[in-house]
């Protein structure tokens, strides 16, 4: 099965997951950036990213060349910002409706603390769809190495072979 991995990722937690997935399942990536970058340190990242995300923006991405109609299989992922999905996965979906329709979707959150059962609710309703094929959360994984992280790898990299 063809599959892509499209990710967005600011401090590079998201970006190591994708890499591993990848290697693992033997997928392509595109990682998402956005035109305007987002803070990356302090307050100001957390209260723009999370207004951002909160007020369901979406901004301008930069050009990729991937053809994500050409796929079968579709991995979203993201880092949780206030609950929410980022704003660029929202982006993408957004200029990639049709091509995502009857695609399989598994989607996999970075995050430091709580949010992404929220959040992976709220990516459904963006998508319309009921569920996903696979789903997984990892909590700081590239500052943060863990067993549980390996665990939730392993398992979500299992559903999808």
């Amino acid at each position: 099965m063809k599959t892509v991995i499209v990710y967005y990722s600011l401090e590079g937690n998201t970006h190591y997951i994708a890499e591993k997935i990848a290697e693992r399942i033997g997928a392509d990536t595109v990682r998402l950036k956005t035109k305007k970058a987002y803070a990356d340190k302090g307050f100001a990242k957390f209260f723009w990213g999370g207004k951002s995300a909160v007020m369901a923006e979406k901004p301008e991405l930069e050009p990729f060349s991937a053809d994500i109609g050409s796929y079968d299989r579709i991995i979203i992922g993201f880092p949780v910002w206030a609950s929410n999905i980022t704003p660029p996965i929202r982006t993408f979906i957004s200029e990639y409706a049709s091509s995502l329709e009857g695609k399989k979707i598994a989607v996999f959150a970075c995050e430091s603390g709580s949010g992404a059962p929220k959040a992976f609710g709220r990516l459904l309703k963006v998508l319309g769809t009921e569920s996903f094929e696979a789903e997984a959360v990892f909590i700081d994984p590239k500052d943060r190495p863990s067993e549980k992280n390996e665990e939730a790898l392993d398992d979500f990299c299992g559903r999808l072979a």
